[in-house]
């Protein structure tokens, strides 16, 4: 494997990760599960869950489409284009966490 597929798989890895803790955290502190839908409250809790939203979008994504895929019956098609959006997502999260952290190696 070459140096960029193996950034890739750790970036994918650190972003699932770092999604899935920080939703699991939410979850913990307010007794309920993150979800897109607090983009609709407004007023300064709309301020608040942009950069939360940001960073648990690919766990919310991938409960929400496990969950259809077992209790709606959705298609195989949508969990598989839906498993992708996050997947990419994660990347671009793991990125910018390994970009972030390779500045204090220095």
């Amino acid at each position: 494997m070459s140096p960029s597929q193996i950034d890739s798989f750790l970036a994918l890895a650190v972003g699932f990760a770092l999604a899935g803790f920080v939703s699991a955290l939410y979850s913990a502190l307010r007794a309920r599960p993150a979800s897109f839908s607090l983009l609709m409250n407004g007023g300064p809790g709309l301020v608040a869950a942009i950069p939360l939203l940001a960073v648990t979008g690919p766990a919310i994504i991938m409960r929400n489409t496990l969950r259809g895929r077992k209790f709606e019956r959705r298609p195989i098609h949508f969990v598989t284009l839906a498993t992708i959006i996050a997947s990419f997502w994660a990347i671009a999260l793991g990125y910018q966490v390994m970009k972030a952290f390779s500045g204090f190696a220095d």
